[in-house]
């Protein structure tokens, strides 16, 4: 069962706390790389996710799509979800760019997913919104519970909903067939769900989810991005966490 509470405490700070009491840098950039096992393009996108995903000032994700699906192999990490949520930032931008390997940088920019140099830029113009990941956002996975804590938000903050993102932090796939057939992939931070936790409105807030409800099959992580529209019109990410859950921690000796 979901808990969700509001909390007084005024605590004016932008930190992201992992399990265990082991703190992390405050995220400056959320990556979605909208990918397919069936693009021959995206292989370095893939892998250049998984080097930025070692930075702790970044939370990059994977959103594998089935676009490519009829092509001959069938993406098996695919939700259909991730194609509808790539469609309406390309919709919401005016662009109506989609292809793969996309990163969509803190909601709003979009550029290839392999190219280093223009994420990096992505992440430097998206961050003259004062809007962008300005939200001072907590998760932690510990005794049983994960728990998401929103406090000391900053005034005329833009109200928005917050997403949990259960992951797999690392998923080989050996590919059978289609463009990459024979290709091994490992795939990073994949995003295996998506669950609403509510709205946020400004108001100090916290959920507390227990994570038998989330720790399933190869899932191993959470992301929560708190962002600004819906999920039908997504924009601008206002604020996003990252943990790793207890096994994962104690596996890489975090």
């Amino acid at each position: 069962m979901l808990r969700h509470r509001l909390v007084s405490a005024a605590y004016v700070a932008v930190i992201l706390i992992a399990s265990y009491g082991a703190a992390r840098a405050a995220p400056k950039g959320v990556l979605e790389l909208f990918t397919s096992q069936g693009c021959s393009s995206c292989p370095p996108a893939d892998k250049l996710l998984g080097e930025l995903a070692d930075d702790p000032s970044i939370i990059a994700l994977s959103l594998p799509l089935d676009i490519w699906d009829y092509l001959g192999w069938k993406d098996t990490l695919a939700l259909a979800g991730h194609s509808t949520r790539q469609r309406a930032y390309a919709e919401l931008r005016g662009d109506r760019q989609v292809y793969t390997p996309q990163i969509v940088v803190n909601g709003s920019v979009h550029v290839l997913g392999s190219d280093r140099a223009a994420i990096e830029r992505a992440i430097a113009q998206t961050d003259r919104n004062t809007a962008v990941m300005s939200l001072p956002l907590l998760v932690s996975a510990d005794d049983g519970d994960l728990t998401v804590t929103i406090k000391g938000a900053p005034a005329g903050e833009p109200a928005g909903e917050v997403w949990l993102c259960p992951l797999a932090m690392a998923v080989p796939v050996t590919i059978g067939r289609g463009e990459n057939r024979g290709r091994t992939v490992t795939y990073h931070n994949v995003v295996r769900a998506w669950r609403k936790l509510g709205e946020f409105s400004g108001a100090d807030t916290t959920w507390i989810i227990p994570l038998s409800q989330i720790e399933k099959d190869d899932v191993d992580g959470a992301a929560v991005l708190v962002q600004e529209g819906s999920r039908e019109k997504p924009g601008v990410i206002l604020g996003a966490a990252f943990t790793p859950f207890p096994s994962q921690q104690h596996a890489s000796g975090r």
